[in-house]
């Protein structure tokens, strides 16, 4: 029993040992593995950091043929590049590359420059005299193409926008410009200035020109802008905010020294259809020169309109006022919107109709002359201001009156708060048949 048993742990103990034997070199083996497998993970992950961190590299390699740009689009995308189409009608941006005497030319980032030239290059020579190669310009494409394959361009909106900002600007700063006269009418004096015309009203001009603004045309006068409006296109000087800038500085003082009802001087600066400009000396204080005259004066503008010059009827105003008459009027109001007086001649004297009933009672038989026909009769002219009516019904068919007849007629009628008068005509004649 005791070999049977022995026998059995030896066998136990070789078999123990061989296992042991057969395991150590497997566990050797799965070590290796692991360690090269964590390895090769090591290398991979330090080649990831490696290709986050340098971007540039990867960006380097070559373009495979199959990615390479074939027609121009593609070139244009791949460089992030857009192409101007120009259009007739469209507005572009460009840069100036040459400048000539009489063209300019001009990269617009199109596929062909651009060029301003002939008509287009006279219109805005103004304009582009102040500009340089490299400065950059908004341009109105008038043809897409001509014929030497360049688009062509306009500065005209462009200059046109320069000027106006100019005049907006010498307005602001109550700049001194140079204008030089282009033609005269009833109105005043069109001017030139800085190659845009504009106009200097008459009633815009100086003591100095009054009466003398016809020798004007061709010369050359000093104005300041007075009113730019780029939306009704009007452009207008005053010549007076020059040589009487000092007088013109006290308008406002002027103003408030202006009493309603009052008696004033002044000068008629313009004649309109609808009236007379005059320009009225108010003085700002009391102080009086050796001659007893104002010493600081202001001068303000005022407006005689036709129906306030006189109290008979105004055909126009030139029939009794030209440009340069000095004369005194009687201020009425001022108008707060535009600071002007309204003025009056005609109520330095008292209405006529006043006291015309006690000079014409009924029955009065005088002559005047026929100052207009119409249909419902005819007038005839008592005494300046003062019209009586004929009617119709009370004129000899036969005999037809025209204005400027004399005719002798009677008083029957007088309502001086109606302002009117009826008259009838006196036979001078005996009619015909009478014995």
């Amino acid at each position: 029993m005791a070999k049977t048993v022995t026998s059995k742990v030896k066998t136990t103990q070789t078999t123990t040992v061989v296992k042991e034997k057969t395991t150590k070199p497997k566990k050797e083996t799965k070590t290796k593995k692991t360690a090269v497998a964590k390895s090769k993970t090591s290398a991979k992950v330090i080649q990831t950091e490696v290709s986050q961190k340098t971007p540039e590299k990867v960006s380097a390699k070559p373009v495979s043929a199959d990615k390479k740009p074939k027609t121009m689009e593609e070139l244009l995308s791949q460089a992030d590049y857009s192409l101007v189409v120009p259009k007739k009608g469209g507005v572009l941006k460009g840069i100036i590359t040459v400048k000539k005497k009489k063209s300019l030319i001009v990269d617009l980032g199109a596929k062909t420059e651009g060029i301003v030239s002939d008509k287009e290059y006279d219109f805005a020579s103004e304009f582009i005299k102040d500009l340089n190669e490299g400065d950059e310009i908004s341009a109105l494409v008038v043809s897409s193409e001509n014929d030497r394959g360049q688009v062509v361009l306009s500065l005209r909106s462009a200059a046109s926008d320069a000027k106006w900002e100019y005049f907006e600007q010498a307005q602001e700063n109550d700049e001194i410009l140079e204008a030089k006269g282009v033609e005269v009418n009833r109105g005043g004096l069109i001017v030139v200035v800085n190659g845009v015309r504009g106009f200097v009203p008459s009633s815009q001009f100086g003591r100095e020109f009054i009466g003398k603004i016809n020798q004007l045309a061709g010369e050359t006068i000093e104005v300041k802008a007075i009113e730019v409006d780029r939306e009704k296109n009007r452009l207008i000087f005053s010549e007076r905010h020059v040589s009487e800038a000092k007088e013109l500085s006290q308008k406002d003082e002027a103003l408030k020294k202006v009493v309603d009802g009052e008696v004033y001087e002044g000068v008629v600066s313009g004649v309109m259809h609808f009236g007379l400009f005059v320009t009225v000396e108010v003085p700002v204080d009391d102080k009086k020169d050796k001659k007893g005259n104002p010493e600081n004066i202001g001068y303000v503008e005022g407006l005689i309109h036709i129906s306030e010059i006189s109290w008979e009827k105004v055909n126009h105003p030139k029939d009794y006022h030209n440009v340069g008459d000095r004369l005194k009027v009687r201020v009425l109001g001022v108008d707060e919107r535009t600071n002007k007086l309204n003025l009056s001649i005609k109520q330095l004297q008292d209405d006529p109709w006043i006291t015309i009933g006690e000079k014409y009672p009924t029955g009065t038989t005088f002559t005047g002359k026929v100052t207009r026909a119409e249909a419902f009769g005819v007038f005839v002219n008592v005494e300046p201001g003062v019209d009586g009516l004929i009617h119709s019904s009370k004129l000899d068919p036969t005999k037809e009156l025209h204005p400027g007849d004399e005719v002798t007629v009677n008083v029957e009628n007088v309502v001086p708060e109606q302002r009117r008068m009826s008259l009838s005509v006196v036979l001078t004649e005996a009619p015909m048949g009478y014995k």
